[in-house]
């Protein structure tokens, strides 16, 4: 009888922990602003779905790529809700590691920028949903470009960029000319490298898949980047990435910026920054081509094909990526404070024309990128920041270590460049690229 009762008592904690599991959902998120947001709005979405309880890990960019990554090619399960984004969501969607994702009526898919939609889709079915979409631009201090009689067009060249950047710099002063990323990564120095490197006549890979590190493209705009950063940019760039660099211009010390398009609604946010009413923008900086000049990303939630919580995970997705929850933040924070770049409804609206300065120049870039022809010369492979092939993430991190070990003076641009050259040719010939 006692084993009876055991077997029993065993058996209805089984079934409660069950239960209990059934309803919570675990979900990975980097630390950037937005998403900071949609976790103190979460109660909305747990009070519309009684029952359901979310838990959040929040990581640094690096480290939530690495984790996320880990989890969905061991099937560890960690995860019942992912944040990816336009280089792991179609390789992904097409290996079968994540759920389709199908949402009513309302959710209106159709209002998803193309280039988002797309970029996150295989084989038309659309695998993540975006949170926020970005291209790059220029983002810079107005007040400085105007005092030290330099001007900034729309379209400027590098060169022009150099010249603004030595023009509005004063170190003494705690003002950088210019700040950039450094920090290793290939979401991170690669992929703002890669769109410099674009402009600049380079490619990844040529028709046949050889690495093209060690041309003279790369070499021109490498050395660019490094001279640039050494002259004109704040100590210690070779570890500065978004977050860095976000608090160095709220903070006045960033005389331009250029980096991703969603930074504009921080800058100029009078609650954040101490400069929101001298900030301007214009479109990225090209050398010899337009081409790959900037960037296009989306940071967007997928829900991992191994999860047994998939129906929740997707209410959830749903509910975070909808015109309704853009209308919450709108509602809480003001529409200037909205996620944006992801749907044509967000740009329509009056009151976010109204409220975002940056309005125009975002949805600009947006639609300008194509990754379908992002460099001067043919290659194989679609992306602008990135090349959308699996071994890319090792190659962009390897690369990314050599560029930031440049920048930091510890090696010439040369040798960083042969190594990744290296780098790069060592995983194409152990994938049977060639």
């Amino acid at each position: 009888m006692k084993m009876l009762q055991a077997t029993v008592a065993g058996a209805v904690a089984a079934v409660l922990g069950t239960a209990a599991m059934a309803g919570e959902l675990t979900i990975a998120t980097v630390n950037n602003g937005h998403m900071i947001e949609m976790q103190k709005l979460t109660s909305h979405f747990e009070e519309a779905n009684p029952g359901i309880t979310v838990n959040w890990v929040t990581l640094e960019e690096g480290t939530l790529r690495q984790r996320v990554t880990t989890d969905i090619t061991t099937k560890g399960g960690q995860f019942d809700v992912m944040t990816i984004g336009m280089y792991e969501a179609p390789i992904w969607g097409a290996r079968g590691w994540l759920e389709e994702l199908e949402f009513g009526a309302d959710y209106e898919v159709d209002d998803l920028l193309p280039a988002m939609r797309g970029g996150l889709s295989a084989n038309g079915k659309l695998y993540a949903a975006p949170f926020y979409g970005e291209s790059s631009m220029i983002m810079y201090r107005k007040d400085l470009v105007e005092a030290a009689g330099m001007t900034m067009p729309d379209n400027p060249t590098w060169g022009h960029v150099a010249d603004v950047a030595a023009a509005i710099h004063d170190g003494d002063g705690g003002v950088y000319g210019i700040c950039l990323r450094g920090k290793p990564g290939w979401g991170d120095n690669t992929a703002f490298l890669t769109t410099m490197a674009n402009s600049f006549g380079a490619r990844w890979f040529d028709e046949n898949w050889m690495p093209q590190l060690d041309s003279p493209a790369w070499n021109h705009a490498v050395s660019f980047y490094v001279d640039l950063l050494t002259n004109y940019g704040p100590p210690g760039s070779s570890a500065n990435s978004f977050n860095e660099i976000l608090a160095l211009f709220n903070e006045g010390r960033c005389g331009m910026w250029i980096d991703a398009t969603i930074a504009a609604s921080f800058i100029s946010d009078p609650r954040q920054s101490k400069v929101a009413d001298r900030v301007a923008f214009a479109q990225a900086p090209v050398a010899v081509t337009h081409r790959g000049a900037n960037w296009l990303w989306a940071w967007a939630l997928a829900v991992p094909a191994g999860t047994k919580q998939a129906g929740d995970a997707k209410k959830f997705v749903e509910w975070a990526t909808s015109k309704a929850y853009i209308e919450l933040v709108a509602d809480t924070n003001g529409w200037g404070s909205v996620p944006t770049g992801t749907r044509q409804s967000t740009y329509d609206n009056p009151n976010f024309q109204a409220a975002a300065v940056f309005a125009d120049a975002e949805l600009a870039a947006i639609l300008s990128a194509d990754p379908s022809n992002s460099t001067q010369d043919p290659t194989p492979y679609t992306g602008v920041q990135f090349a959308a092939i699996p071994e890319f993430q090792a190659i962009g991190i390897a690369v990314g270590q050599q560029m930031s070990a440049a920048l930091a003076g510890n090696v010439s641009v040369e040798e960083a460049l042969a190594a990744a050259q290296t780098a790069a040719d060592r995983e194409m010939r152990k994938a049977g690229y060639y």
